[in-house]
């Protein structure tokens, strides 16, 4: 995931901006709810990707990732929307406890760029609702040149999307966080409409922390830059998590890339290890040795 990449992560101060207090008044309203619903994973299961952590010999790569994490952030549905047999079968290769998270079609958000998609999206929807209990949130990722005048078509969407199915929003283009009207109008839609507000860390977009949950779910997409400091950022995403469990979390899905996709399972398996330890829970997470 090159989006947010830097040349020398060094010089980047990777402190994590305090939760807004709109997130605290949210996430009091939940405060009485069940324990925190964790799902932890990489981005996607290709062995190219993720060179060195599948055994040899392994015939079948999500049989196997779904062993080691119970979800992933499916970005390959992006590229090509999947059919409904194609969800069906990903679903029988993993396990009860697994969720798939998947990604809007580009067609219908960057190069449809929301606009004349009710098939395309109507197609997508009835596909990914076949994943039924192993549904997670589907998320929309815009164009980093979609901007706030953007506005309504994005409200338009978002209020059009299937209700049975949960979703995410990210926006990318710097103008949505430097204007805190702008910024209000766009989390008010979403909570709104009981739409996850995307939190993304990655090294060159710092604005991309803006700490605002929509809803009682933190949904974050964690670049790592390759480097020491990878470790040390999910060491401060645990003390943070465990800050929003607090105060009312109720769910979080979190989705491990970097720059170059060698060691995402690794970090994936440190952040869990530390979650559990941390927070006392009990998420799903490879045992042994990787790579």
């Amino acid at each position: 995931m090159k989006f947010g990449s830097v040349d020398n992560p060094a010089t980047v101060d990777f402190t994590l901006p305090p939760t807004h207090s709109d997130t605290f008044a949210l996430l009091a309203q939940h405060k009485a709810g069940a324990d925190l619903e964790v799902y932890v994973g990489c981005a996607k299961w290709n062995k190219q990707d993720l060179k060195g952590f599948y055994p040899r010999g392994t015939k079948d790569e999500l049989t196997y990732y779904a062993t080691q994490f119970n979800s992933i952030e499916l970005n390959g549905t992006f590229y090509n929307a999947p059919d409904k047999g194609q969800v069906e079968t990903w679903k029988a290769k993993t396990p009860a406890d697994f969720k798939f998270f998947p990604k809007v079609p580009q067609t219908i958000s960057h190069y449809g760029r929301l606009l004349n998609v009710d098939e395309k999206m109507a197609a997508f929807c009835d596909a990914i609702v076949l994943f039924e209990e192993k549904l997670g949130v589907s998320f929309l990722q815009l164009h980093d040149n979609f901007k706030p005048k953007d506005f309504d078509r994005l409200a338009a969407f978002v209020k059009k999307f299937a209700k049975s199915v949960p979703l995410a929003v990210e926006v990318r283009n710097a103008e949505w966080f430097a204007d805190a009207t702008v910024s209000q109008k766009l989390y008010h839609l979403l909570e709104t409409e009981n739409a996850a507000n995307v939190i993304v860390d990655t090294a060159g977009r710092r604005d991309m922390l803006h700490m605002r949950l929509t809803t009682p779910t933190a949904f974050v997409r964690y670049v790592g830059a390759n480097h020491p400091t990878d470790k040390k950022r999910l060491d401060d995403w645990v003390a943070r998590i465990q800050e929003w469990r607090d105060a009312g979390l109720r769910s979080l899905y979190f989705f491990v890339h970097q720059n170059v996709e060698v060691e995402s399972p690794l970090l994936s398996t440190y952040f869990i290890a530390e979650l559990n330890k941390t927070l006392g829970l009990e998420v799903r997470g490879p045992h042994g040795q990787l790579f």
